[in-house]
């Protein structure tokens, strides 16, 4: 972990990994409600295996430094008020420009997320035009508050079938847009199937959906 200054003078814990052999370019990854877990910083880890140096934010930092918690127990409650009622939304979107901002001038940037980081990936797809690929893991906001405009830059969005925090009338508007940026995949699982820490943990999507992030970051230059 290191420290950064954030576009409001704020300094926020960000976790840093160098690319291991050629460097194919940066990512920055956007964290679940729950911080910058060891689930997060090893996701990290494999997309520096990757060849890719890889920002994962600390996003809740300001409200409550070093936030880490699991899926479940007594820390729950706290992570959806920092996400829901204290952190304020616009304000991890500029986080995550500064991130891809101390990024840009080395090569091409990406960015994926998961949960509540699924939702800030799509709506910088949307706003930045820095970014030259992104991934969004099962994000809420996507089919409702974010379904239009279309992405600035070559987008996939991943769901599963089975979340009932994400019903699937409105991955399937979100599918009937037909973004000329972005494509749309289903899974057969249910919310965090990416995360191996969770009861839905589905490795075939899991692996399916790495595999199609890393063919678009290939594809976009990385």
């Amino acid at each position: 972990m290191t420290k950064m200054k954030m576009s409001d003078g704020a300094e926020i814990a960000v976790y840093h990994v160098e690319p291991s052999g050629e460097r194919r370019g940066g990512i920055v990854l956007i964290q679940e409600i729950f911080g910058v877990t060891d689930h997060i910083r090893e996701l990290c880890d494999e997309y520096a295996a990757d060849g890719y140096e890889v920002l994962a934010p600390a996003l809740f930092d300001r409200e409550h430094p070093g936030f880490e918690c699991d899926y479940t127990g007594p820390e729950f409650d706290r992570a959806v008020e920092l996400a829901r009622k204290l952190h304020p939304f616009e304000k991890s979107l500029a986080d995550a420009q500064t991130c891809v901002d101390a990024l840009k001038d080395k090569g091409p940037v990406f960015m994926t997320g998961y949960c509540y980081g699924g939702s800030v990936t799509w709506r910088m797809a949307q706003i930045s035009p820095d970014l030259a690929a992104a991934s969004a893991y099962y994000g809420s906001m996507v089919p409702t508050l974010f379904i239009d405009p279309a992405p600035c830059c070559a987008t996939i969005a991943h769901f599963g079938r089975y979340d009932q925090g994400i019903p699937m009338e409105g991955v399937e508007a979100l599918i009937e847009k037909a973004h000329p940026t972005a494509q749309i995949f289903v899974y057969d699982a249910n919310h965090g199937f990416n995360s191996d820490r969770r009861k839905d943990y589905h490795e075939e999507s899991s692996e399916l959906a790495r595999d199609r992030t890393l063919a678009l970051f290939k594809a976009c230059g990385g």
